[in-house]
């Protein structure tokens, strides 16, 4: 059997009474639609303690929890041992407030979750040092499809519809083709961009949309913000506030390179990824076969830089990330520099090529591998 239902699909924070504790708040942070409020939802439904859900978009709810009144929080929290707040960062004061709840309630469990950073981050920084838990939910990741795809071969034929469709759960509990590219569509245009658009009244969607068209074709390369913003016909300053923008909303991951201090390694510019292949190829309007196209290279490379996130967070692999390059035109996908070591990764989609010997003789302690389609799952699991 190789299609999926809801029940199927296992997220690796399925339990998160094992990250919640009293006297602390559990923070959720990720991607608009990756399933944060049904991760919730279900932990919640299985509670035997008594619980409260609410979203802070809701004007009511904002309007008790941006209170810095101690009464009105406890009476807001009262017959409850656990409260789950969705979508904190629509609350005004929402780290002040869940400070004082934290620290006046006794026993009382708080579970916030944010689609953003740019309310959130700074909100609850302060206010909650040494009395928040993080975790971040990314799409669904390939550790966690490994359960639902007991044999090598399913998971192996879920590959093809990552790198086209992407990881989105909705994306992924559709069963045909059609049904999946219309899902990434919507998420591309109806949801991922909703913070983006709001924050700082930038109303400009077709600027942003040019802005991720370029850095899209742009995949495996070290982008240029001036070379950008003139195509843009704006300033660079502006390209990298719009950047950094995309960046807080998880649609952008920014790898920078890696320098030893040579003279010819290129130290500046960054390569840009898509928390996942399924908007991209929507930003870019091309959802064909793989059979069919030209950037399978860039596909891959982002597909496993990527997966390689998701499986240091989910399994807390401490690194710094990094690619390398030099002028003449040497290059190493993805570096993960931990315990004192460089681990260097080459990405093939297809045959192996033959190892960087200009790395090599530079770091010749590192730790070099090519990852391939026929290799490629003890790289992302």
């Amino acid at each position: 059997m190789n299609q999926y239902n809801e029940t199927m699909i296992k997220r690796f924070y399925d339990n998160l009474g094992k990250h919640l504790q009293k006297g602390k708040v559990l923070v959720i942070s990720g991607p608009r639609q990756v399933g944060k409020t049904t991760l919730i939802k279900n932990y919640l439904s299985k509670l035997k303690e008594s619980n409260k859900y609410v979203s802070g978009e809701n004007i009511k709810v904002q309007n008790a929890l941006s209170s810095s009144d101690l009464d009105i929080l406890a009476t807001f929290c009262e017959g409850n041992n656990v409260i789950a707040i969705d979508e904190a960062n629509r609350i005004h004061d929402i780290g002040l407030n869940l400070k004082l709840m934290v620290d006046n309630i006794p026993g009382l469990k708080i579970i916030v979750s944010s689609s953003s950073t740019f309310e959130l981050t700074g909100q609850i920084g302060e206010p909650l040092t040494g009395r928040k838990t993080t975790i971040f939910l990314f799409p669904i990741s390939f550790i966690e499809l490994k359960d639902v795809c007991k044999k090598y071969e399913m998971l192996n034929e879920k590959l093809d519809d990552a790198l086209i469709y992407g990881l989105y759960p909705e994306v992924v509990l559709s069963k045909k083709k059609k049904d999946k590219r219309e899902k990434v569509i919507e998420l591309a245009e109806s949801y991922l961009l909703k913070d983006i658009l709001s924050f700082e009244k930038i109303k400009n969607s077709k600027l942003i949309f040019d802005l991720l068209k370029l850095i899209a074709f742009q995949i495996g390369s070290e982008v240029s913000l001036l070379e950008i913003g003139q195509k843009l016909g704006i300033d660079s300053k502006t390209v990298l506030r719009y950047i950094d923008i995309l960046e807080k909303s998880y649609i952008l991951f920014n790898l920078r390179p890696y320098s030893g201090n040579l003279r010819n390694e290129i130290t500046k510019k960054s390569k840009y990824y898509f928390y996942d292949n399924g908007i991209r190829n929507a930003i870019i309007s091309n959802m064909n076969d793989l059979s069919s196209r030209d950037d399978i290279g860039k596909l891959w490379e982002n597909f496993l830089v990527i997966e390689r996130l998701k499986r240091q967070a989910y399994k807390k692999i401490h690194s710094n990330n990094y690619f390398w390059r030099t002028w003449e035109g040497n290059e190493i996908d993805f570096i993960e520099e931990r315990g004192g070591r460089l681990h260097a990764f080459e990405f093939k989609y297809g045959m192996p090529k033959k190892k960087n010997k200009k790395f090599v003789e530079t770091y010749p302690n590192a730790v070099l591998k090519t990852i391939t389609r026929e290799n490629f799952l003890e790289f992302v699991t």
